[in-house]
């Protein structure tokens, strides 16, 4: 346990820049937008409660009149639980670091020769994999989750203030709402699946990243693609009966875009409408149940056992291959 512990933090100091410090400044840079959008805003007077004109004989008057309660009970419930998609950028971010960290997780320390190092400590090729695997797919959406609910909750405030000074208040019914509370522990509860979905993309890039003696991009990304074309090529030319579109779909594109949060949804047919709250927005409950629901399809499970399959693979290679 040490041992890992350990491997894990040289992972996350040799890759400091894009774990920690690409969150943080990107994080930064939201909040700093934002709130000087809301000052902008209330400074141009666009931010106050609704405003009525009247016209009468004598010339036009304007009235100010409060919002509605029920209108401002129904944004609130709407805010409360929409919040959360502030870290959206941060998420996307954090599948794009995955990515590139797998790719190059095995492929440069056999290019710098920094591997007859570390196999000179005694640590196995299995504990170092995992470490990589763990990083992956733990310690960076960790990171980013964390990074993506302290901005949602940091804009939720500057912008909260700015509409309070304006005559809007709604602290009090956003924090009176259960969803306020749950949507930060629902982001947190789908690591889980996100982990089961992402498998298989990690062992692939692992994987080459294992075996490519150079061009690992190209390797991971263009083979699945030019296989998807040849075999649609020659089932157009042949009339082998290849069902294509199910192999793009179950295949490259599961094994491609699993680092993506959310994939899940489209690749288990989920019902859009099944997502849908009220006022047709996506409803963080709904999004939170039925991800949870995927984990019991066929196309999570295989998934998941074809990438240990890809992992086991990248250890075996990395035990014995050596550039020369």
């Amino acid at each position: 346990m040490k041992t890992m512990k350990w491997l894990l933090r040289r992972e996350f100091w040799e890759h400091k820049g894009a774990m920690a410090w690409a969150p943080a400044i990107v994080g930064g840079l939201m909040v700093l937008l934002v709130a000087t959008m809301a000052i902008y805003g209330a400074a141009q007077g666009k931010l106050t409660s609704n405003v009525t004109i009247v016209r009468d004989s004598g010339g036009t008057t304007t009235t100010v009149q409060p919002v509605p309660a029920e209108q401002l009970q129904m944004l609130a419930g709407s805010v409360s639980d929409m919040y959360m998609s502030a870290a959206l950028p941060l998420i996307l971010m954090m599948s794009v670091i995955a990515f590139f960290y797998c790719l190059a997780s095995m492929h440069d320390e056999r290019r710098d020769r920094s591997i007859l190092f570390w196999k000179s400590l005694p640590v196995s090729d299995t504990q170092t994999v995992l470490s990589k695997v763990l990083t992956a797919a733990v310690v960076i959406p960790v990171i980013a989750v964390t990074a993506g609910i302290l901005v949602s909750v940091l804009l939720l405030l500057i912008v909260g203030i700015i509409f309070a000074a304006n005559g809007v208040n709604m602290f009090g019914m956003i924090l009176s709402n259960q969803n306020f509370y749950l949507a930060p522990l629902r982001m947190i509860g789908l690591l889980p699946v996100y982990l089961v979905w992402a498998l298989p993309t990690i062992g692939w890039l692992m994987m080459v990243s294992a075996w490519a003696r150079s061009k690992v991009f190209l390797w991971a990304v263009g083979t699945p693609l030019i296989l998807i074309g040849i075999v649609k090529w020659s089932d157009h030319l042949l009339q082998t009966g290849i069902n294509v579109n199910w192999l793009a779909e179950n295949v490259i594109a599961r094994g491609l875009t699993g680092l993506i949060p959310g994939t899940w949804i489209p690749l288990s047919h989920v019902d859009p409408q099944a997502l849908a709250g009220n006022h047709n927005f996506v409803a963080m409950g709904n999004l939170f149940y039925h991800s949870w629901m995927t984990l019991a399809t066929p196309q999570a499970l295989l998934g998941a056992a074809a990438g240990v399959a890809m992992i086991v693979t990248a250890i075996r290679l990395r035990r014995w291959k050596d550039e020369g």
